[in-house]
């Protein structure tokens, strides 16, 4: 797992409960290794925005993600809610992820992670701007 150089971030993930902070280093570890297999989508910014820890790409659309006391059940990927991502995501995946309004992926505690399923969304946020403009995000 790759070190997390941002002191702020850091901090962020030692605030979580230890069950929650592994999920969550699971969902950031996915996301720096399906940036590291694309091509052409260079250095992901790890930073905090709205107090969440969030990636960046100079091609992509900000992935954020965390877990609230008031919902201790879920953890959350979140993505821009003017873009066309989750709504895009609910067609490719509908009844295989869980989805909250056109802003987030809603991951249960206790349930298996669709792996292949996220990849494929985070895949989609990191390029986004190279592929707002076709179909389904060309998916």
């Amino acid at each position: 797992m790759s070190k997390i150089t941002n002191k702020e971030v850091a901090g962020k993930f030692d605030d979580y409960p230890e069950d929650v902070r592994k999920r969550l280093l699971f969902l950031r570890q996915l996301i720096l290794e399906t940036a590291l297999e694309l091509k052409d989508v260079g250095e992901v910014e790890e930073t905090l925005k709205w107090g969440e820890p969030s990636y960046l790409t100079k091609t992509g659309s900000t992935i954020r993600i965390d877990w609230k006391k008031s919902s201790p059940e879920q953890c959350v990927m979140h993505f821009n809610c003017k873009t066309t991502l989750v709504d895009t995501f609910r067609e490719l995946f509908k009844g295989q992820l869980c989805f909250e309004g056109n802003r987030a992926i809603v991951l249960i505690e206790n349930e298996e992670l669709p792996v292949n399923e996220l990849k494929q969304c985070v895949s989609l946020a990191l390029t986004y701007h190279r592929v707002k403009h076709l179909p389904m995000l060309g998916a």
